[in-house]
């Protein structure tokens, strides 16, 4: 149980340096910095709001220009490239990288006119094409579209909605079609393209005709033909491809540029970040003043750091036991990897203590014992174990997660040989559908499908001694404080109440009923189960609302409190979950095993056998898997931490270089 101590850093530095101060303080990410400090005489907060924006954009600028060489350029990658880390660069390094800014921004910017040109084309692409389309119907007309006749005559271009034929448009125009040339170039149930040719004087008379029936001239911007326009459109075409070619190529040529574009997404990320935090903090005409809290085993080392390498004042100073501050945890390898569980449900306030390392004992306990399965947890250790030490670089989350099964694996190795299960019974149902013999493997306890009463019982104590842990954990943290009475009334009066009660129950029928055998105590036992019983319930009775001076509030208050004996008996049942996921899961393994044996001991069955196997317990590791984490995280959420637990403490959240995608800056010594 290890709450990492604090202390306030002060920091009183040059203008000049800021920038690489703070830069500093991120990379070293053990610094979180305070905001609101007040603004006085002297020192006041300066705008940076633009220049954060300008880097926020050429962020965004950078990203846009990865996009593009990741449509055009891929790299080959895998569904595992995420557990493969940051890439991790030294100070001088990244200071080098930081020097070709100029060139990577170049590139960027080439990126993005590349893809400019590709979007013109595309739109040029689309707006052939439409041309094309709308040009098919006139492939037949034979004439230029710019004739507009002759000094007597004059050519229509047009369509007609619908289907007609020459005779359809000549009683169209009744009396006018003497004298005058129709041609039907193409017809569709849609509409009908036509050529007219009429004298001139008539034109009027003719269109107007026409358009009462819906006469559209067709609008062309091109005087030869139509088939000689078409040609010119697919070499247009052609154009546009060869254009595009030569651009992708041109894009793919940068392939090699990836690494340093993503390296200057997140420089320029680090600078919005970096004149974000500059906004916040004190400055006066000279002096940038900026304050806050980092972990006491390392200040000195930072203060030294800082005071060497700046012209700068550094200060340290002890926070007041009244005063909050942020919780940073710090665990052994074996309890380190749970942290996240207390982390999701709330860090421990000033005045708690850290419960990761007793609740990771009781975690892998009761995971194990809800899986239960050799077989499984040897493929959950080995599974973790290769992808640890494959990508030793995976981020800190996915690192603790599978560190964490990993252990959990362990206990499930554990419980599934001592009871007897690997896959199941997967070993004697082989050995007799398809060797004809009978092949037992022992239980090094018992098995629970054969005595599931003895595993609920023992279900039963493991949760017992769960809560009374955690019972425990609440009277230390009132003895640490001298509330000396408040231990005495909350904790100890509970012992007495609960031990004498269990006491009680052991010789009784029903506990008989479940465990199968009788327990007989002797009388001097009988009799201090009774008093210890009486004691705490009249403790629990009579001092539970002792801050109140009135008797009959008093008792009814304690009342109350006793009444919550209800509750203990609810959070023991619950434990009654280790027996039915733990069951369940041997259960569903064996019906896969027996499932997997109806074809059969021929070929077709071994292959059938085989198929349902991996698919069946594939299914059920990944269902009881869930289940155990679920249901492992209830019991430490509500039945232990609801015994002793707040978690109200502030996160530690330093200045750091978190927020990177893609680099991480190796800490100097």
């Amino acid at each position: 149980m290890a709450v990492k101590d604090m202390q306030k850093l002060y920091v009183y530095a040059w203008k000049s340096c800021g920038d690489a101060l703070l830069e500093l303080l991120r990379q070293k990410g053990t610094v979180q910095i305070r905001m609101g400090d007040p603004e006085d005489a002297f020192f006041k907060k300066t705008d940076t709001k633009a220049l954060e924006a300008d880097f926020s954009k050429k962020a965004a600028d950078v990203s846009g220009a990865l996009k593009i060489l990741d449509q055009w350029a891929p790299e080959k990658t895998s569904v595992f490239d995420a557990l493969k880390g940051k890439r991790e660069l030294s100070p001088k390094a990244y200071e080098r990288l930081a020097d070709k800014e100029p060139h990577i921004a170049l590139v960027a910017r080439e990126l993005k006119k590349y893809q400019q040109a590709l979007d013109d084309i595309k739109a040029t692409r689309l707006r052939i094409q439409m041309e094309q389309e709308s040009l098919k119907p006139w492939m037949a007309a034979d004439i230029p579209v710019h004739d507009q006749g002759t000094r007597y005559t004059a050519l229509l271009f047009g369509t007609l909605p619908g289907a007609w034929d020459e005779a359809q448009v000549r009683q169209l125009l009744k009396d006018l079609s003497n004298g005058v040339e129709i041609e039907i170039i193409d017809q569709d149930p849609g509409q009908t393209c036509l050529v007219v040719l009429c004298l001139l004087k008539r034109q009027g008379q003719i269109e107007d005709a026409l358009r009462k029936k819906g006469f559209v001239r067709a609008a062309f911007d091109f005087s030869e033909t139509p088939s000689r326009h078409m040609e010119g459109l697919k070499e247009s075409l052609e154009t546009c491809d060869r254009q595009e070619t030569e651009i992708c190529s041109a894009i793919r040529r940068l392939w090699g540029e990836r690494e340093n574009l993503r390296f200057l997404e997140d420089y320029y990320t680090a600078s919005a970040e970096k004149y974000k935090m500059l906004g916040q903090l004190l400055q006066s005409s000279h002096v940038i003043y900026l304050s806050g809290y980092t972990p006491k085993d390392g200040a000195e080392k930072l203060q030294q750091l800082l005071e060497s390498r700046f012209n700068c004042v550094a200060q340290l100073e002890d926070i007041p036991v009244d005063e909050p501050v942020p919780v940073l945890l710090s665990n052994s390898a074996f309890a380190g990897p749970t942290q996240n569980v207390v982390e999701s449900y709330g860090l421990p306030g000033r005045k708690e203590v850290d419960p990761t390392s007793i609740m990771a004992f009781f975690y892998y306990f009761f995971f194990g014992l809800m899986l239960s399965d050799a077989g499984y947890g040897i493929l959950m250790v080995a599974g973790c174990f290769l992808f640890l030490k494959k990508y030793p670089k995976m981020p800190k989350g996915i690192k603790d997660m599978l560190t964490m099964f990993l252990y959990c694996g362990i206990s499930t190795t554990f419980w599934g040989i001592m009871f007897g299960g690997y896959f199941g019974d997967v070993i004697p149902v082989v050995a007799q559908a398809f060797f004809h013999k009978e092949v037992t493997v022992p239980a090094l306890w018992f098995a629970p499908l054969d005595d599931p009463m003895k595993l609920l019982v023992f279900s039963f104590l493991f949760g017992i001694i769960h809560l009374f842990a955690g019972l425990a954990i609440k009277g230390f943290l009132l003895i640490r404080e001298k509330k000396y009475m408040d231990c005495l009334c909350e904790v100890v009066f509970w012992y007495m109440l609960l031990i004498g009660l269990i006491l009680m129950l052991l010789p009784s029928d029903i506990f008989v009923s479940m465990a199968g055998k009788a327990l007989v105590f002797p009388g001097w036992v009988v009799s201090l189960s009774q008093i210890l019983a009486v004691v705490g319930a009249m403790g629990i009775l009579f001092m539970a609302g002792r801050h109140r001076k009135n008797f009959g509030i008093r008792l009814a208050l304690g009342a109350y409190e006793l009444y919550g004996v209800t509750s203990w008996l609810s959070d023991v049942l619950s434990y009654s979950r280790l027996l039915a996921l733990g069951i369940a899961t041997g259960v569903i393994a064996s019906v896969i095993n027996t499932m997997g044996t109806m074809m059969g001991d021929g070929i077709l069955g071994i292959i059938a056998f085989i198929v349902i196997f991996l698919l069946g317990h594939t299914l059920n590791l990944a269902i009881n898997l869930l289940g155990a984490y679920v249901h492992t995280n209830r019991l430490q959420y509500v039945e232990f931490f609801g015994k002793f637990y707040e978690g109200d403490g502030e996160e530690f959240r330093p200045f750091s270089d978190a927020s990177n995608k893609y680099i991480k800056v190796k800490e100097e010594d």
